[in-house]
């Protein structure tokens, strides 16, 4: 296995279905990133390992990666969604599920 098959597999090891009450604490220090349905969290982990910065940049600028805002925190909290999360640290990245998405 290449070093970037170890790092994909290594991600989707560390990755869990979590819910928003054990997310709220990340929240509360900013360190919650939510990444958009429309990408693969795997990938935007292994991007984020790697530093590059230009996908990384690409998709804050497109909204697809973002740091959790209280708009969202409020709606977490009254709709209770799951989420598959990673930890990047500093930061936990984190895709709601979706009906058919998980």
């Amino acid at each position: 296995m290449n070093d970037e098959a170890l790092l994909l597999a290594r991600l989707n090891a560390e990755t869990a279905r979590i819910e928003w009450p054990e997310l709220e604490r990340h929240f509360a220090r900013g360190t919650l990133l939510k990444v958009a349905s429309s990408l693969d969290l795997i990938e935007v982990a292994a991007s984020m390992v790697r530093d590059d910065g230009k996908s990384v940049r690409g998709w804050m600028t497109d909204g697809a990666l973002a740091k959790a805002t209280e708009h969202d925190a409020r709606g977490w909290v009254a709709r209770q969604p799951s989420f598959w999360a990673v930890v990047v640290a500093p930061w936990v990245l984190v895709q709601e599920i979706r009906n058919g998405n998980g």
